[in-house]
């Protein structure tokens, strides 16, 4: 042997089934900023080579710059910090855990004349060399990934996705994914080498190693039993290990709560409506004309599943009656009962809503909304002598491109309704949807029906279902990916609490503690490991997701208002404690397997 560098092979050869998860650690890490960034340039090229075609000299310069490059650059960099900063805490658990249980290696080590020096060059050298698998399998598994993502938007989803290249290589992606691997083993690896050249050559030999246990007051055993207490001073006389422990719990509530606000960004920029129609026919000069038999003879048309319609009445003069009378000219639009289902299907109520009211013949109406508008649920409108009131209100105003109001108020009723207030029973805009076999052939059976009299609009091509399924996959699919982590991180996490007290439940085990009590204990560690990681998860996270949620929607879409994430919230919380509760069944079953001799012994 050369050097005692060369016992960095053998050492990876030797502990090669234990080193599996720090290398799954890495590669994730590496995948996870490979796709991201390299979907983040194909996604910023795409964009260049469209405003090219309307703006000559354009440059990749000029899109960094756009709103779209300056709301997407700082986002891009925080999720590349955050994805830093969680592989660095998974694989810095993976080495504690491999030092942990080598302390009577680095003890021979130290007692053969290897400085402290050496010792922390070995651990670092020794981190790097995982590097040489898990970096190029993450790297592929990333641009795989990429193409696949890439040929699921240009050949199923299709539409503006239809020109996407599928073969393409990011090396701004491979760049990151390597940058991230390489920084977040370094920075791991840093306490772990410090800690393996603190050994003590007589401590690490002669099996005695330092315990604080006895040293401190437990918790209260007033509330918890023996082996509750102890779970929990366990957990908490390190401050430091605490603190670790509970990050690394921490950072999966926070990546889960910044990526949910991108699946909410998707509902922004492409609204789905339940409602939407494939093929509409209008007045030609938006008045209400069109027969409302029509809609009869249309339902019969094969391929037809749905057929409603909707008047409309603009500039009606009304009081608002909570204003001190004040009066305005308003806008009527009447929706149908499968119009107005589609509305509680969308979600785009306020809360406190209540649209059964607005059905059939009533005084009951809903408004549309932003956030200038003064209208509130229950507030009434007098109308043609009639007072109606507000049963609910809209979250945006769906009749103008950018969803404000703009001062105006629009008001929707039930097809009986507004026949009561208009005495109108003609429609201006009927709507159909279709299925899949819908053809051309009965396009021309339609224009037979409706003759020159009105005009009939294809908006089939129209449809963005699949670019919106495709960027929700994206989305949730990583929220997958770190759930995976997260479960991973857990593991690890609580087997390097394990390892590091293995002698002290040996002992506890010695002087009469039973194996149940051990299981207790064990599990009570974990879930205070997982309270404190909740805690902290939920304060950055929300703070972080009020954040986003400002810069990429609420200064882009004057409507949106940011509420606090109580479902996804209390979702990552129900995760991280199934994670932690899982995490302990291995540990358990593996000191319930050794003997008392054994758990003392163990090294």
């Amino acid at each position: 042997m050369k050097s005692y560098l060369s016992l960095i092979p053998i050492s990876a050869k030797v502990r090669k089934k234990q080193n599996h998860l720090t290398l799954m650690c890495i590669a994730i890490s590496v995948f996870l900023v490979t796709s991201i960034f390299s979907m983040a340039e194909i996604v910023l090229r795409m964009e260049m080579d469209r405003l090219k075609l309307k703006h000559t000299g354009f440059s990749f310069n000029d899109v960094l710059k756009s709103n779209l490059g300056q709301t997407l650059i700082p986002i891009a960099i925080i999720l590349f910090i955050l994805i830093l900063v969680a592989g660095a805490l998974m694989i810095s658990g993976s080495i504690n855990n491999s030092i942990a249980q080598r302390t009577k290696f680095f003890g021979m080590m130290r007692s053969l004349g290897m400085s402290t020096g050496q010792i922390k060059k070995f651990v670092r050298l020794e981190s790097l060399n995982w590097c040489k698998t898990s970096i190029p399998v993450g790297t592929l598994i990333g641009v795989v990934s990429t193409w696949i993502l890439c040929g699921g938007l240009r050949y199923i989803v299709g539409e503006e996705f239809s020109n996407v290249p599928v073969f393409t290589i990011s090396i701004f992606g491979i760049l990151a994914g390597i940058l991230v691997g390489l920084a977040s083993v370094l920075i791991a690896a840093k306490k772990p080498a410090k800690e393996a050249s603190k050994i003590s050559p007589i401590v690490a030999l002669s099996g005695n190693e330092k315990s604080n246990m006895g040293n401190k007051q437990l918790v209260n055993n007033k509330f918890f039993n023996i082996e509750k207490s102890l779970g929990i001073n366990h957990a908490i006389e390190n401050k430091k290990n605490l603190f670790l422990m509970s990050a690394s719990f921490a950072l999966s509530i926070i990546l889960f709560l910044t990526f949910i606000v991108f699946g909410q960004f998707v509902n922004y920029i492409m609204p789905q409506s339940s409602a939407r129609a494939d093929i509409a026919i209008m007045s030609k000069d938006t008045s209400n004309n069109i027969d409302p038999n029509l809609l009869d003879k249309l339902e019969k048309v094969e391929e037809v599943k749905n057929v409603y319609g909707r008047r409309s009445a603009f500039d009606v003069n009304s009081i608002l009656e909570s204003e001190s009378n004040r009066e305005e000219k308003i806008d009527i639009i009447s929706y149908d009962d499968f119009d107005l289902k589609g509305l509680k299907k969308d979600k785009v109520l306020k809360k406190k809503s209540d649209l059964s009211k607005v059905f059939g013949k009533s005084h009951y109406i809903l408004a549309t909304w932003d956030r200038e508008s003064d209208k509130e649920i229950g507030d009434k409108i007098k109308i043609n002598g009639e007072d109606f009131e507000i049963a609910g209100l809209l979250k945006y105003d769906p009749f103008t491109s950018d969803g404000e109001t703009r001062g105006k108020t629009t008001i929707i009723t039930s097809s009986e309704t507004f026949k009561q207030i208009t005495n109108e029973v003609e429609y201006n805009l009927v709507m159909l949807q279709t299925d899949e076999n819908f053809s051309d052939e009965s396009i021309n059976e339609i224009q037979k029906l409706i003759g020159n009299k009105n005009i009939i609009r294809d908006r089939r091509d129209q449809k963005t279902t699949g670019t919106y399924m495709a960027f929700m996959f994206f989305v949730y699919g990583f929220i997958a990916i770190i759930g995976l982590v997260s479960l991973l991180n857990s593991i690890n996490s609580i087997s390097i609490s394990v390892s590091s007290k293995i002698k002290q439940y040996g002992m506890m085990r010695a002087v009469g503690m039973d194996k149940l009590q051990i299981k207790r204990m064990i599990k009570v560690e974990s879930v205070t490991y997982g309270f404190f990681g909740c805690f902290i998860g939920i304060l950055v996270g929300v703070l972080l997701n009020k954040i986003i949620f400002t810069k990429l929607i609420e200064n882009h879409f004057s409507y949106a208002v940011w509420q606090f994430p109580i479902l996804p919230a209390m979702i990552s919380i129900g995760f991280i404690l199934i994670s932690v509760i899982l995490s302990t069944y291995k540990p358990i079953k593996r000191i319930n397997k050794m003997s008392i001799t054994a758990n003392i012994n163990e090294l």
